[in-house]
């Protein structure tokens, strides 16, 4: 079994996740995928619930377990990689928002931190 865990802040982030998890599993096939929104002080407060919604929604056919934390995002995220030990960690380079360009410092620290493949999502 595979265990995928989505780090998110975003509905962006979420959305893109959806978009490569659908075309490279089989709802038949045995995996799990953990979608963990963290909300960020700095965020607007009902963006992690929105992320968590769109994990439901859009990867309905996988049954996705689903988390909101509050806190900072990588403390947050390094919490859930120890509890949920999964084999894949998918990030958006950023947090999501308009205003977002490049690869922030969250999804920086995470790739130098985490002994596990990383796999930084595109955004549209």
């Amino acid at each position: 079994m595979t265990t995928f865990l989505l780090a998110t802040t975003s509905v962006h982030v979420t959305a893109a996740a959806a978009d490569y998890l659908q075309h490279r599993l089989d709802p038949a096939d045995d995996h799990d995928i953990v979608a963990v929104a963290v909300r960020d002080p700095d965020a607007p407060s009902r963006d992690a619930g929105d992320a968590v919604n769109v994990a439901r929604s859009r990867l309905a056919s996988f049954m996705p377990a689903t988390e909101t934390r509050e806190g900072t995002p990588l403390t947050e995220i390094l919490a859930a990689i120890d509890e949920h030990d999964p084999d894949e960690l998918l990030i958006g380079p950023h947090r999501g928002t308009d205003d977002s360009d490049g690869v922030g410092s969250t999804a920086r620290d995470l790739l130098t931190r985490v002994a596990r493949p990383v796999i930084v999502l595109p955004l549209p």
